[in-house]
């Protein structure tokens, strides 16, 4: 356990040794709150705070293309580099260091979503005092809302960066790994909207249909989906993406 807790130390440094991280993380606080702050001096009736929280929110995709690109990067980096080779004469398996590697990329996702979070109600509540005018279903509260839709956003990051890590794991290139996670990233919502269940009942077993998980919070899904449908659904997809991710790795040669 302490060997395989510093090969997961060795991954993390990996990550926020490189200016690139802490450019990241930076953005992921000045991109909100200059958001923030062109509102605050160009609205003239003062929003509520969660209303702002809501908005701000919706530059959580900003958190999502950070972790992807990190997740897309994390395997492939080490062929591109080609310290794939000294890291793999070291006395740990390659499952071990493909889970570290793993790993260190959801606590990368953690640690932006926190500070996002953080960032979103410092901003919110610090600047705006007006009253709220959104309204919120049944049983919700406006923290209980807020909160769980980042809930669902955070399990479509997730997912999201699933696919990165085994484009990782599949290409040498970290720049077709990060070109590939980014189009799918930004191209899902075209496949959502093309893919309607209503209209083809096979699309609601395609990934996409079933990432938005907020679309519960209204009542009933398409076609007859519910909640536990969906959350199936992503998990048969990420154990796939996983065990893909885990082949490739065990099988791929480092020779050349």
């Amino acid at each position: 356990m302490g060997n395989f807790l510093l090969l997961l130390q060795n991954e993390n440094m990996k990550i926020y040794r490189r200016i690139r991280t802490w450019v990241m993380l930076g953005l992921i606080v000045a991109i909100p709150a200059l958001f923030a702050v062109l509102v605050k001096v160009s609205v003239t009736d003062d929003p509520g705070a969660w209303d702002m929280f809501s908005n701000i929110t919706i530059i959580y995709m900003l958190v999502s293309v950070f972790a992807s690109v990190i997740f897309a990067d994390i395997v492939a980096s080490e062929f591109g580099w080609g310290t794939i080779k000294l890291l793999l004469i070291r006395p740990w398996k390659r499952s071990k260091i493909l889970l570290s590697k793993l790993l260190a990329g959801i606590l990368f996702s953690l640690i932006s979503t926190i500070l996002f979070l953080a960032v979103d109600f410092i901003l919110s509540f610090a600047l705006f005092h007006g009253r709220s005018v959104n309204e919120y279903p049944a049983d919700y509260t406006a923290f209980s809302y807020a909160m769980e839709q980042m809930l669902y956003q955070y399990v479509d990051l997730l997912v999201i960066c699933v696919i990165a890590f085994m484009l990782s794991t599949l290409f040498r290139s970290s720049g077709i790994s990060i070109g590939l996670s980014i189009f799918i990233l930004f191209a899902r919502n075209i496949f959502q909207a093309l893919l309607n269940p209503e209209l083809y009942p096979w699309a609601k077993y395609v990934l996409f249909t079933n990432m938005d998980l907020s679309q519960y919070m209204m009542g009933g899904g398409q076609a007859g989906m519910t909640m536990g449908f969906s959350i199936t659904m992503l998990a048969v997809y990420v154990l796939v993406f996983l065990a893909i991710s885990w082949v490739v790795f065990m099988k791929r040669d480092v020779a050349a």
